[in-house]
């Protein structure tokens, strides 16, 4: 798929907004049939443009009090076995190689402060080839 079209684009923007749009909904807004949209949709999902369907949870009605960002610097051999490693930690909601300040930025969700310090102390800082730890805690996040 070189692309996508105005109706493509359409589609996303609908379930950007709310991944469970039926087909139904998306075919009234659009005036296309449901099968027109299943087919894109379809498409979409096996052109790998959209990679998976899911939620946003709101952290703090499941006990996540601390979120932060953390910068990570680790020897350039050692960057894509430590960021295999990251991503197996439930507490990484996200993670990045970087160019900029740190080779490595990351989401971490934590229940609070003291947690985080824990999963900082032993599990990023015991990773093999880190140079440096660099954390900023979220105080508000006002788009997701």
């Amino acid at each position: 798929m070189n692309g996508i079209d105005e109706i493509d684009s359409k589609i996303l923007q609908m379930l950007e907004q709310d991944s469970r749009t039926s087909f139904r909904e998306m075919s009234r807004a659009l005036n296309l049939s449901e099968a027109g949209i299943r087919k894109r949709v379809i498409a979409l999902q096996n052109n790998k443009v959209i990679k998976k369907f899911t939620i946003e949870i709101d952290p703090s009605k499941i006990g996540i009090n601390s979120m932060s960002l953390v910068g990570l610097d680790v020897e350039p051999q050692k960057l894509l076995g430590a960021v295999q490693i990251l991503c197996n930690f439930p507490e990484v909601k996200s993670l990045s190689t970087s160019a900029g300040d740190h080779m490595i930025m990351m989401e971490i969700w934590t229940k609070d402060g003291r947690e985080l310090t824990k999963f900082i102390s032993d599990k990023i800082g015991s990773l093999e080839g880190v140079k440096r730890i660099c954390p900023a805690i979220i105080l508000e996040t006002f788009k997701g």
